[in-house]
């Protein structure tokens, strides 16, 4: 099974936004080291949370210091851009770093209503009624297969190559699902946001699959959050900064993430503790062997064979050593030398 990374850049009480971005480097050398398959950028807005704004500009930096990871977008708001923008960015990455590059895109604005709005500012907006036009012509652009009718038949996106980015959908409701299985692309269900129906989705996704578009048959992974660590005990220590944060980020304060001590003194309500009791299943925490055997259990009930980890906690290294004991735990150094070998 492939083990790949989503990273969102997350901001820790008391660091800044270049901190985590800095982070977010530091973590990619340590996954390429470790032997993970790929690794994800976020796209999110006007948060104090999450400094990953724009994937388009850290993808390169990300794929300069590192060797072996692919390394795209998890993902681009296609919604908010133009489609031949966003194919000549992608473009210009695989120039750059042919071979290793994701186009991974959704429809959710990653952001409140009023900033999605700027994002999309200008004569030209065009409603979210018009993703799957922008899905095709997306697909179009970055193959230079616009069909002859086609308003922009005749544009080229640039620079032209001889390979594409791998071109993904992401989403956690059936309606991405539909989208990747009609124009033949790979679909990643963000099972850290929805738990709820996610198998039921993704087999639709393989059943309703039309070959000849992209890829010649499904491909599919799940995104769950993990934190791993050498205790139980320290595991559920740190998944407190993530139940108080995903708990404001509910109520509609997306701060930084909290402390386990800042967690420990917030006066939950009855309310407050049934919510953080609803997100649970989306998480998975525990000792190596425990979270080895969850991942694997969900990784089963999807029928996939990648699972995307993405890791929030408020110590910095506690977020490392998760990866580090999860590579451990599936053998991923190991197998990844015995590839470079044969």
């Amino acid at each position: 099974m492939r083990l790949s990374v989503l990273d969102q850049s997350p901001i820790r009480r008391g660091a800044t936004p270049a901190d985590a971005v800095n982070e977010t480097l530091e973590l990619a050398r340590a996954c390429d080291r470790l032997g993970f398959y790929r690794y994800w950028l976020a796209e999110h807005h006007s948060t104090g949370g999450l400094a990953g704004s724009c994937p388009e500009i850290l993808i390169p930096k990300v794929a300069s210091v590192t060797e072996n990871l692919r390394v795209g977008s998890g993902g681009v708001m296609l919604s908010h851009y133009s489609a031949l923008k966003v194919a000549e960015i992608f473009r210009m990455l695989e120039t750059l770093y042919p071979g290793r590059i994701d186009l991974g895109i959704g429809r959710a604005p990653g952001s409140d209503h009023k900033t999605a709005m700027a994002l999309r500012a200008g004569p030209g907006s065009l409603p979210i009624e018009y993703f799957p036009r922008q899905i095709a012509d997306l697909i179009g652009f970055m193959n230079n297969e616009l069909e002859p009718n086609n308003p922009f038949a005749g544009i080229e996106a640039m620079p032209s190559g001889p390979s594409s980015p791998e071109l993904w959908l992401l989403g956690s409701s059936a309606e991405s699902a539909t989208f990747a299985a009609h124009f033949g692309c790979a679909f990643s269900f963000a099972h850290f946001i929805n738990p709820e129906g996610g198998d039921w989705v993704m087999q639709a996704y393989k059943d309703n699959f039309q070959g000849g578009g992209l890829l010649p048959e499904p491909h599919g992974s799940v995104a769950v959050f993990v934190i791993c660590a050498d205790t139980e005990e320290e595991a559920l220590h740190l998944r407190k900064s993530r139940d108080l944060w995903v708990l404001r980020l509910r109520q509609g304060n997306p701060g930084p993430v909290p402390t386990p001590e800042e967690a420990d003194a917030y006066p939950y309500t009855d309310h407050d503790r049934l919510v953080i009791e609803a997100s649970r299943p989306r998480s998975i925490v525990g000792t190596p062997d425990q979270v080895k055997q969850r991942i694997e259990e969900v990784a089963a009930q999807y029928r996939v064979g990648e699972v995307v980890v993405v890791t929030i906690c408020h110590d910095f290294q506690a977020r490392l050593r998760s990866y580090e004991l999860l590579a451990d735990a599936f053998g991923l150094s190991s197998r990844r030398t015995a590839g470079a070998a044969a």
